[in-house]
């Protein structure tokens, strides 16, 4: 891939900057932002960093929105961060509004580009991207169950004492309070978690998954999380620049899908070169076809009130 553009350059914009440029994913990356001098300091920074990790990434910030012409992929990070006591959905009107210059600027500077959406509330800044541009929903999608899975599956490693890397999660559904955590198919080293974790305890360990960003930003007090969330992305963006074709828990524009339409949730999709390349339908048992739907409900609700918002 030639060139990747980050709008946002605070910390999930620049960490993700600078994840995507240690693994030389890309040619050029452009950071973005309205704050006058922030993303030309990010994209230096990280530069000065090539010659020590070894990367040939070319890096440039600044405001000028012209400066993503021709991206392949436009990651959106931008919009008002989230602050104690206040929810994703106290979020949607302010970020929303943000997203249409942003949205407005990518179809007329990368009009062949690949979005995808960090911004919360993900999933409904997802669908009006997909309704405002009017494009194919391979090309408009979000990061929300790759965190959420991550978090998961590293809460389930520092319960259990095994490694990571044999640890398998899924999570599909809104993003954080609402997911909806896939026991099935969680597992260690392809061993059902419940041969080591008691259900209570798992319990436990989902809760606090869907709290993930909330712990941080209680113990953190000024900013939430940036590290995980920034990786989570780098890691959807390896599968696309990549055409790895990988199963990885994405904010995918349903039709029909899981019994839903004209929604943007959670549920496995296969990412590669054209973006989300298409979504995986699991056989769920009843218990888990509740919490999908319930989840979808709430989501459906915003999306209703920002329908209402934008006269959609």
């Amino acid at each position: 891939m030639r060139k990747i553009t980050i709008v946002g350059a605070g910390r999930v914009g620049e960490s993700t900057a600078q994840f995507i440029a240690a693994k030389d994913m890309c040619r050029e990356i452009v950071l973005l932002d309205i704050r006058q001098g922030a993303a030309e300091g990010a994209a230096l920074d990280i530069q000065e960093v090539a010659p020590l990790f070894e990367y040939d990434t070319r890096l440039s910030g600044g405001s000028d929105t012209s400066m993503m012409a021709d991206s392949d992929l436009i990651i959106v990070t931008a919009g008002l961060p989230r602050k104690p006591g206040m929810s994703r959905s106290d979020l949607l009107e302010t970020n929303v509004n943000i997203m249409d210059d942003i949205i407005d600027d990518a179809m007329q500077y990368a009009p062949d580009c690949v979005m995808l959406f960090v911004t919360n509330p993900v999933d409904v800044v997802t669908y009006y991207a997909w309704r405002k541009t009017g494009w194919s929903r391979n090309r408009i999608f979000g990061q929300a169950g790759v965190l959420d899975s991550s978090r998961m599956a590293s809460f389930i490693a520092m319960e259990t004492g095994y490694s990571t890397l044999d640890i398998n999660t899924m999570v599909l559904g809104g993003h954080g309070d609402t997911m909806v955590p896939m026991h099935r198919y969680t597992t260690i080293a392809g061993i059902p978690i419940s041969n080591f974790i008691d259900k209570d305890r798992l319990d436990e360990i989902v809760e606090r998954t869907r709290h993930g960003g909330a712990e941080i930003l209680a113990l953190r007090q000024n900013s939430s999380a940036y590290d995980a969330p920034a990786a989570s992305v780098a890691e959807m963006v390896d599968a696309i620049v990549h055409d790895r074709k990988r199963i990885l828990p994405t904010v995918s524009i349903l039709e029909g899908e899981y019994g839903h339409e004209d929604i943007a949730i959670g549920v496995p999709s296969v990412l590669g070169s054209s973006g989300m390349e298409a979504i995986i339908s699991l056989d769920m048992n009843d218990a888990e076809t509740t919490m999908f739907h319930n989840s979808a409900a709430l989501v459906r609700k915003e999306i209703d009130l920002l329908k209402q918002l934008k006269g959609l």
